[in-house]
């Protein structure tokens, strides 16, 4: 005797609950958006005045530390070199503790590290936010691969102006 074949009936979309997914959504995504535009607009001004900073410091450096009667074209890399990583990780701590902030990770620790790797967009993918918060860690991503280029050209434009690359001198 064969056993009775049960037909499924195909399932039925609900449109209502689907209109609530997409709702639900799209406001994640608008929060993912506003947070982040606060966020990388806050570490754009800290950037800019963390760039004024070095400078300010770096001409300080290189007129207080003479060799040879000439500025020393050594202590103004070394003082942007640091005064450029300062900078850096003070925005991606800024991205660390929002995400504390948002409790999207547990501990410091944990937002930090994945914080740096996403600024770095080194990207490992051994941590990862909950679903609702990828955008924002993608932002993050494009903030630090912004903000690092910045850093290189600020780096790159120093050590031929005043650094140990002057134009015509060693190529």
């Amino acid at each position: 005797m064969k056993a009775a074949r049960r037909q499924r009936s195909p399932a039925r979309f609900d449109f209502a609950q689907g209109k609530a997914q997409l709702r639900c959504y799209s406001q994640r995504m608008v929060l993912n958006l506003l947070i982040g535009t606060v966020v990388i607009s806050l570490t754009v001004l800290v950037h800019t005045f963390g760039l004024i900073a070095v400078t300010h410091a770096m001409g300080y450096l290189v007129a207080r530390f003479r060799m040879h009667g000439r500025r020393s074209r050594t202590v103004a890399m070394i003082s942007i070199v640091t005064g450029l990583f300062a900078v850096i990780t003070t925005e991606v701590w800024l991205w660390a503790g929002l995400y504390l902030l948002l409790d999207i990770f547990a501990d410091f620790e944990t937002a930090l590290y994945f914080s740096t790797i996403t600024f770095s967009t080194v990207g490992y993918g051994d941590i990862v936010p909950a679903h609702q918060w990828r955008v924002l860690a993608a932002l993050e991503g494009v903030n630090g691969f912004l903000l690092i280029g910045w850093s290189t050209a600020y780096l790159v434009a120093a050590g031929t102006r005043i650094g140990p690359f002057k134009a015509g001198e060693h190529f």
